[in-house]
């Protein structure tokens, strides 16, 4: 199986015992690997009743066929388990190296089971695997638990672990690798807290094969050179990273503000990538085999530490009302040491603010923090607090913000999907792109389909980010496309300079295994209806396509996009039509027997 492994390693923690299996290779063809195989796997083997937390729920850990080649940006690896933040199928992607050395010690796939009696970590180096008491570093920080483990360990390990908000089960703690890269979204950390795994440290020694290195070679080279090409991938992202995004999406009308209670903020550039670079930038960073390069290094009055996204500046300055850029650095830093999505915690600090901001939090409350809109001073506190789930608001607040919003009697407040905060694009100002988060199988979220590509971007062609004509067919393609890439092993960023048929030329090299363009737009057709499948049946039904009360009922005030608002009810009709789903949302018998599903 050229690209791939053909090792599964399944490891029970309740029995500290594991066993290697053979990659199923219909099944990888069928789902390719990463987002996909994790979903096909999940959906064999685990009850989407199952409580988060039950010992049998699993946690996936799945590389791609492109993960570890020497293909433009393949290094990414997904993790799968049952989400406790939204209920739903969750599926979480990182970068940086962690996913790479995976392959290169001989696995595709890791399935973890059961939960340890007390804290371990486990050792992979090759075919010797070993489980090791973590004690020592249970309630260590991830910078802390990484270098902790580096000494234990062989030489040039890569270490993924939690922080203490896993450990503490806060339902949006994320899982870190590589120091600064994270698999984010969803609470997957917690429910690797809740298996007591603090961290998997991998060492490999070999490379996967590739089916026709000569093709791969074109085709890379190609590749590589239309990613140099793009005015993206090319220059704003190696340039600035994707915090370059802020003056642009501000621009459009769409950088959501004070909790969603606005769509443009008249200091946008103080937090822009533009003044990241000039007045903090030592230097940009890349993955494994990225020519993109968009990672920062950053260094802050005495702190150096990887930069944030432009997510992750956004949930601490805009949609909080502030512009200071060096506190969104240090909370961005300290979400990475408690291990915690940035989005998510940024999102509910602002929900606070505004929960505050009308009197619902009374001062009391607050043991001297702030939570006034535009005062940065207490926000690396409170990502401190939601970390280690310390105090009354702090266990609040660690278990997102329509948890804690409704705990208050106002869930209405919480800018989320599925109980997933929304990321930073106003859908009220940008049509697409509030359709895709409305239908995203794993909640809010911006990457399973990014429509600011082709809204704002002008890629692959420019639409009217106002327009709802032409945008289910459009949402449809591009959550087809990331539903491959996520699960063959590439960064999503790639797609602003590729093309389909660039995917399949590089994809049927490695495998030797010939795709057309519109092949690979079925093969996300058929992962995104496994995931839609497994969410209707953990009772996540269709009247969840929504999005909160605010985006569909007021008007963005001022800015580029004023008087807007979503027009979702419009055009999701549409999209299940577009989808071959029946009027009410629910793929039919005739769309998954076209797919190979059995339901």
């Amino acid at each position: 199986m050229y690209g791939y492994r053909g090792k599964i390693l399944r490891i029970n923690l309740s029995k500290k015992k594991y066993v290697l299996q053979m990659l199923n290779e219909d099944e990888a063809m069928k789902y390719v690997g990463g987002r996909g195989l994790g979903t096909k796997i999940m959906y064999d083997e685990v009850d989407p009743l199952i409580d988060p937390f039950d010992p049998d729920n699993k946690v996936i850990i799945a590389t791609g066929p492109i993960t570890g080649t020497p293909t433009p940006a393949g290094g990414r690896y997904m993790l799968i388990t049952k989400s406790p933040l939204t209920g739903t199928i969750a599926c979480s992607n990182s970068g940086g190296f962690w996913g790479a050395e995976l392959k290169f010690a001989g696995y595709d796939v890791i399935i973890i089971e059961g939960k340890s009696e007390s804290p371990v970590y486990i050792s992979i180096e090759d075919d010797k695997i070993e489980f090791r008491d973590a004690t020592h570093v249970w309630g260590k920080t991830t910078i802390e638990t990484t270098n902790a483990l580096l000494k234990e360990v062989a030489a040039k390990s890569k270490v993924l672990c939690i922080g203490p908000a896993g450990e503490n089960l806060s339902r949006i703690a994320g899982v870190m690798n590589d120091l600064d890269r994270t698999a984010a979204r969803s609470g997957v950390g917690a429910v690797v807290g809740s298996k007591n795994l603090k961290a998997i440290v991998v060492k490999g020694s070999s490379k996967p094969e590739v089916a026709k290195p000569d093709d791969l070679k074109e085709a890379r080279k190609k590749g590589r050179a239309k990613i140099k090409e793009n005015g993206v991938t090319g220059t704003g992202l190696p340039t600035h990273g994707s915090n370059v995004l802020v003056n642009i999406i501000n621009g459009s009308g769409a950088l959501p503000t004070r909790n969603f209670q606005e769509a443009y903020f008249d200091r946008a550039e103080e937090i822009s990538g533009e003044t990241m670079t000039e007045k903090y930038l030592l230097r940009k960073k890349a993955c494994y085999a990225c020519p993109i390069a968009c990672g920062r290094q950053i260094k802050v009055d005495d702190l150096e530490v990887g930069g944030p996204e432009f997510e992750s500046v956004w949930a601490f300055t805009a949609d909080c009302g502030a512009s200071d850029l060096k506190e969104a650095i240090k909370a961005n830093h300290w979400c990475n040491e408690m291990g915690l999505d940035t989005i998510s915690t940024g999102s509910t600090i602002a929900t606070a603010m505004e929960l505050y901001e009308k009197g619902i939090i009374k001062d009391d409350e607050l043991n001297g923090l702030s939570l006034k809109f535009g005062d940065s001073s207490s926000i690396v506190e409170w990502v401190k607090k939601i970390g280690r789930a310390e105090g009354i608001l702090g266990k609040k607040m660690a278990q997102g913000s329509y948890r804690f919003a409704e705990s208050y009697g106002y869930p209405e407040l919480s800018m989320s999907i599925k109980k997933q905060e929304i990321p930073a694009y106003d859908p009220r100002g940008i049509q697409g792109q509030g359709l895709q988060y409305a239908t995203s199988n794993r909640g809010g979220c911006h990457v399973r389909g990014y429509l600011i590509s082709a809204e704002i971007l002008g890629l692959p062609e420019k639409l009217d980010q106002h327009e709802i004509k032409g945008k289910p067919e459009w949402v449809k393609i591009f959550q087809d496309l990331t539903a491959f890439i996520d699960s063959c092993g590439m960064c999503l960023f790639t797609s602003f300079a590729l093309n389909l048929d660039d995917y399949a030329e590089m994809y049927s090299a490695i495998t030797g295994k010939l795709y057309t363009g519109a092949q690979i737009l079925e093969l996300g057709d058929r992962i995104w209806n496994l995931e839609r499948l497994w969410n209707l049946k953990a009772g996540i039904d269709p009247s969840q396509d929504k999005l909160p009360k605010r985006l569909m009922e007021d008007a963005i005030p001022a800015g580029p996009s004023k008087g807007h608002k979503s027009r979702l009810n419009e055009i999701l009709p549409l999209y299940y039509k577009e989808r071959g789903w029946d009027e009410k949302g629910f793929p039919t018998s005739e769309k998954l027997k076209s797919l190979g599903i059995t339901a």
